[in-house]
């Protein structure tokens, strides 16, 4: 594929992702399964420059406001050559050359604005620092005021790309043999800094070529995902319920750290992605433990409702906005792909409404979001505690097996502070019981 065709895919996905009701990572899959014609390198470069260019989404508009250009597609590719690659306007002439698969010429009005943003550079001090650090409007001031003076640091942190964690299923293996295993097969890991089950790949891997992936011996799973499972304190024997349990990821953890043995119910509202998580927990070799249950359907909400006091651990990685995500996930920064906050928050506390009779006395409900916004977090289990006086927050050094927590008394993670997504976990300890005294015994498991 010519560098020239190469340029005119990336407007074309740029149209594409920017006109798009569904998460930027599948309309280029969309986009791509149906073009099998452009090779795996080709495929690779022009994802890579259409995602770098969405992690620059803020610095490329406001330089094409700052000159007075159209924001077009084909606008932005032009500032990102000149502002990003250091490109000059007779090399994008020739990429701009009407052949076969390329863009059409560059218009007059196309060289102006090369012309204008020639020895600019894409992170001047020029740019104001909010759209220099991508934070989109509507989040700025909740993150200025949870960040203080750290708001720039942090927000720095989250433009760069997620770098890819595995954790290892330590009931197959442990850590220190899947790494040499994956070493074997031309993967080259490092231990996580803070989860004891993870690795962190340096630079690309090619998982699908590796046997301790296809045996179900290691999973893809950030290293502050993991840690959410971590804190649960899971054992052998335990009764869990992992109510978000969504495709399966956190709920294979938990299993691991069981050692397969116990009982782990997944409940989730989308029965799609519970069902596609069944392979996975085959391959891993824990189905034996884990019982899916779909709340699309009634009988399993009704059951739900029965089972009072029954759980050692609830753990609900409840919906949110996903802020922690942006390394991974860019284009949520800016696009909507669900429910506003106000209904998202409404959500968290129904959740946690729905499942507080299920938690045993001494039990834990695990309480956990992908944001960084302290209105989904801290303020959700303050909120809670004051309706709840039955259950008491578990500060995160006496959770933490060495009692080096990274942060306390909530789990607080971010890309700056600890190289992860960020996360958030509140531990609270059920500490009496509020049903009456005739109830008060754990409720069989059967229909």
């Amino acid at each position: 594929m010519l560098p020239s065709a190469r340029i005119q895919t990336a407007i074309e996905l740029l149209e594409k992702t920017a006109a798009s009701r569904i998460p930027m990572d599948s309309t280029i899959g969309d986009y791509m399964r149906h073009r099998k014609y452009i090779g795996s390198k080709d495929r690779a470069s022009i994802v890579e420059r259409v995602y770098a260019m969405e992690r620059a989404r803020a610095r490329l508009g406001w330089w094409l406001s700052h000159v007075g250009a159209p924001d077009t597609a084909r606008n932005r590719l032009i500032a990102w050559l000149v502002l990003a690659e250091g490109e000059g306007a007779n090399a994008i002439d020739k990429l701009f050359d009407a052949s076969k698969y390329a863009p059409k010429p560059l218009q007059e009005d196309e060289f102006t604005l090369i012309e204008k943003l020639s020895g600019k550079k894409l992170d001047s001090d020029t740019v104001p620092e909010a759209e220099r650090v991508e934070c989109p409007p509507q989040w700025e001031s909740r993150l200025r005021d949870f960040f203080g003076a750290d708001f720039k640091t942090e927000m720095a942190a989250m433009l760069g790309t997620a770098p890819l964690d595995l954790r290892v299923n330590t009931r197959l293996i442990d850590r220190e043999n899947a790494g040499k295993a994956l070493a074997a097969d031309g993967i080259e890991t490092d231990a996580t800094r803070i989860s004891p089950w993870g690795l962190r790949c340096r630079g690309k891997a090619y998982l699908s070529e590796s046997k301790v992936f296809r045996e179900g011996m290691i999973e893809i799973q950030d290293e502050g995902s993991q840690l959410i499972a971590y804190v649960t304190g899971v054992m052998p024997g335990m009764q869990v319920l992992d109510y978000c349990a969504g495709a399966g990821g956190k709920t294979l953890a938990l299993a691991a750290a069981m050692k397969n043995k116990g009982r782990i119910v997944a409940m989730d509202i989308a029965e799609g992605r519970l069902e596609k998580a069944r392979p996975r927990f085959r391959r891993a070799g824990v189905a034996d433990i884990i019982e899916v249950r779909a709340l699309s359907d009634e009988k399993n909400r009704k059951w739900l409702r029965r089972q009072k006091e029954s759980f050692d651990v609830v753990l609900v990685d409840v919906p949110c906005s996903g802020t922690g995500t942006w390394r991974r996930n860019p284009d949520m920064r800016w696009r909507n792909y669900g429910p506003g906050l106000d209904e998202l928050l409404d959500t968290q506390a129904d959740i946690l409404e729905r499942v507080t009779k299920a938690v045993k006395v001494g039990g834990k409900l695990v309480y956990a979001t992908c944001s960084l916004l302290p209105d989904e977090n801290e303020n959700q289990i303050e909120k809670f505690l004051a309706k709840h006086p039955e259950f008491a927050l578990l500060p995160l050094d006496q959770v933490w097996e060495d009692g080096k927590a990274p942060s306390n008394p909530y789990m607080r993670l971010t890309p700056h502070r600890h190289d992860t997504d960020g996360f958030f976990a509140a531990v609270l300890v059920r500490k009496e019981s509020s049903l009456p005294p005739e109830e008060r015994y754990p409720t069989d498991f059967t229909e």
